[in-house]
């Protein structure tokens, strides 16, 4: 009996199943965050981006889609932090690193790609955007914040003291380090769009400037900028500024300063209500006050006196018309003249004289009316400024008039303006 040589027997496996078995081995790693130097970056037609990631001691090809190409700087020679995952390709049989992130390593190279993402956003017009207004006393206040309990206790306490009780709906996700930025993105979303929620302040503890780089993300500024309500950015300390501070509605140095800014102060809104309350009671007593006055400064009884007055004399008067009369016969005769009268005829011999005066206007006015005239076959010609032309003198050829008939308008060019004499 041969015993093999060099171990157990192989096992035979055509190409493609050991092709799809270091497939599912690479699934195991999961995604990984790794830091080398970029060496060699090149762009497809197809909007990839491809170069090495290297070391000391070893090398590895790593390939941008082209959807993830706002969040990979790539630089010849400067040292970046890859986020991606390990993907076997069956057409090249080669292991590439597939990237979702590369972020420069060091102050110098995050300075410059946040130079350089500020000017493409200023380009656009993001940075000098009118900012919206902040609700006075918004229905609810969302918070965009890490797991860490320190922002988020720093804002509770604010709200404790000067409005309890106030609606607050936080959004906790990864605020520094690989993928933040797309959760900072989603979390936003998702809050922006949330009912009820009509601002939104963005919040995080102080850091180095590595870890504030998701707040200066592309993605993340155009994010604020689109977002339906108003956005507050409260990240890091005073003299951290990222990106998104100028994207901003509304720049805090602190979480804290955020909440006073955002957080409406109940003791002072019960006292502006108290307030409003005594002014419009004061103002209320004074215009009765002022009613009274007048109604004190009319002299009631002296008119009655002056009316009953009046009435006596022409009472008088009709009883000495009658004197000479048996009352019976006078009463007789001053109910003849009162069914004599007919009250109804003045009225309507002044609405049948009303009704005469105004048919004569409106027949006047119509014959009056430009419209009038044009239904009689005339037109009115203006040129292209809205002035009437009045004689061929006043347009040349070329030029375009619009003639005005009863019907409609009839726009035309003037071919022939050599009649000038009056018809």
């Amino acid at each position: 009996m041969r015993l093999p040589l060099w171990g157990p027997a192989p096992r035979r496996l055509t190409l493609v199943r050991l092709a799809g078995e270091i497939a599912r081995s690479l699934s195991v790693i999961g995604r990984v965050a790794v830091e080398g130097e970029v060496y060699r970056p090149q762009s497809s037609r197809s909007g990839w981006v491809f170069f090495v990631l290297r070391d000391r001691a070893a090398q590895l090809p790593v390939a941008c889609p082209a959807r993830h190409t706002r969040r990979c700087r790539t630089v010849n020679g400067e040292r970046a932090l890859v986020v991606g995952t390990l993907v076997w390709g069956n057409d090249r049989g080669q292991l590439v690193l597939e990237a979702e992130e590369v972020t420069p390593v060091g102050e110098g190279a995050v300075a410059a790609l946040i130079a350089e993402t500020r000017a493409r956003l200023a380009a656009e017009g993001l940075l000098d955007r009118a900012r919206r207004p902040l609700p006075r006393l918004p229905a609810a206040i969302g918070v965009v914040c890490g797991a860490d309990a320190a922002v988020r206790k720093d804002i509770e306490s604010v709200v404790a003291a000067r409005f309890p009780g106030y609606p607050l709906s936080f959004a906790e996700t990864t605020v520094s380090g690989p993928g933040a930025a797309q959760a900072i993105v989603e979390a936003l979303s998702r809050l922006g769009c949330q009912p009820g929620v009509e601002v939104v302040i963005l919040a995080r503890g102080g850091g180095d400037a590595t870890s504030l780089l998701p707040w200066s993300d592309e993605e993340l500024c155009r994010a604020v900028a689109a977002c339906p309500v108003a956005v507050v950015s409260a990240i890091g300390h005073e003299s951290d500024r990222p990106l998104c501070d100028e994207v901003a509605d509304l720049r805090c140095g602190t979480p804290s300063i955020a909440a006073h800014s955002v957080v409406p102060d109940r003791r002072a809104l019960e006292a502006e209500l108290s307030g409003m309350l005594e002014r419009s009671v004061r103002y209320i007593a004074s215009r009765r006050d002022l009613v009274g006055r007048r109604l004190e400064r009319c002299e009631t009884t002296g008119a009655l006196a002056v009316a009953l007055d009046r009435a006596r004399r022409r009472m008088g008067n009709a009883g000495e018309r009658l004197e000479w009369a048996h009352p019976a016969t006078a009463a007789h005769a001053s109910r003849q003249r009162l069914a004599a009268c007919d009250w109804r005829r003045p009225f309507a011999s002044h609405v049948a004289s009303g009704r005469q005066r105004l048919d004569a206007l409106q027949r006047h006015a119509r014959s009056l009316s430009p419209q009038h005239v044009l239904d009689r076959g005339f037109a009115v010609v203006r040129r292209a400024d809205g002035t009437v032309v009045r004689g061929p003198d006043e347009v040349k050829l070329g030029d375009s008039i619009a003639v005005t008939v009863a019907r409609g308008i009839i726009t035309a060019t003037v071919d022939d303006a050599g009649h000038r004499g009056r018809q």
